[in-house]
């Protein structure tokens, strides 16, 4: 298969995608495989929170719709010019994927297919449906595929190179394990947020979103803010209580009661609204429910804490404050450049 064909493969399954939303799902006869896909895709949506209790509708049909946006001619294009594909030799790519939210492996499957090498899954047992009914769907539209792409549920053997994504525990497992191979391997990683007070109730509101998306469960979710040593968090949760209604899903209820209940037995000093805490902690990774917070003197200082700190953190929002940030309500919606642990994984594939 050409590049050609192979962009155009997957710009079908971004029109495909774009059909299932929140608001509405409205069926495109002009998308190709429709009859077979789009009812079968609809009800595992539907069925994705029985599998996956986190994988509600609203942030199942949110992770869709990012990937139907990403999947444009425009954006492959942009992404796709700065490589050279001419010289791939043909290997063998094992991926172990997370499952922390939804189709978060998406992008190294991808990136796999589209340089021209054969991938072999080993998905996370928290999301085994959605990704293996894309393939289908890809299959389906270009059979040549078929030979390209093989989901394992044992062990991962005949591979030339692997990415894989865990804890900081399991990567040091995989990295003894894959020692002799060419690899990827991810870790822990938080997102932060840097705020001086002159943020709009807009930009607070939209952190809210870099906050809750996914129940906070992603490594680009806000899990820390950096603000100002006299901030007052007045503003920031008025913004965010439109946000209120997360505590009605069981799990993050569950999650917010025991990490509260934790909280105050240790007597940490809290910032409580009812369906978020906020705990000062030099650390990045917050429990579900909960944000960290550190407060600063010097800007200065703090830049260069973050960039002695950087391998934890994924990125960084702020108005403008950190080179190098994102806007506020951006985090969830990064571009197909735009790799994970800063890691260009088109790159190493092409010289794996």
């Amino acid at each position: 298969m050409t590049l050609e064909v192979k962009k155009n493969i997957f710009i079908e399954l971004g029109h495909f995608l774009k059909q299932f939303n929140a608001n509405e799902t409205v069926k495109n006869e002009n998308v190709l495989k429709n009859d077979l896909f789009f009812n079968e895709f609809n009800k595992l949506i539907e069925l994705s929170q029985s599998h996956n209790g986190w994988y509600t509708p609203e942030q199942v049909y949110f992770a869709i719709q990012s990937w139907a946006e990403a999947l444009s001619k425009e954006n492959l294009e942009k992404w796709l010019s700065n490589y050279n594909f001419d010289s791939v030799v043909q290997k063998n790519i094992a991926l172990i994927l997370a499952g922390n939210i939804p189709l978060v492996g998406f992008h190294d499957f991808f990136s796999v297919l589209i340089t021209g090498h054969s991938v072999l899954v080993k998905t996370s047992s928290n999301d085994q449906h959605l990704l293996p009914f894309l393939a289908k769907y890809i299959i389906a539209l270009e059979p040549k595929f078929a030979d390209k792409i093989t989901f394992v549920e044992g062990k991962l053997e005949n591979f030339d190179a692997v990415i894989a994504t865990g804890s900081n525990n399991t990567a040091r497992y995989f990295e003894y394990y894959f020692k002799d191979k060419p690899s990827i391997i991810r870790k822990n990683r938080n997102s932060v947020a840097v705020i001086d007070g002159s943020e709009s109730k807009e930009q607070l509101l939209a952190l809210g979103e870099d906050i809750f998306r996914y129940f906070g469960l992603g490594c680009r979710n806000v899990s820390k803010l950096f603000v100002p040593k006299e901030y007052s968090f007045d503003a920031f949760f008025e913004a965010i209580f439109e946000y209120q209604d997360v505590i009605h899903y069981e799990k993050y209820a569950n999650n917010y009661d025991y990490n509260k209940a934790v909280f105050l037995m240790s007597n940490f000093k809290l910032l409580d609204n009812g369906f978020l805490t906020l705990k000062e902690d030099a650390s990045y990774a917050s429990p579900i429910s909960s944000v960290f917070y550190e407060r600063y003197e010097n800007l200065d200082l703090l830049k260069k804490q973050l960039n002695d700190e950087k391998d934890q953190i994924q990125c960084i929002v702020s108005n403008d404050l950190i080179d190098g940030s994102i806007s506020f309500g951006e985090t969830q919606k990064p571009q197909l450049w735009d790799y994970a642990d800063n890691i260009d994984t088109i790159s190493f594939l092409l010289i794996t």
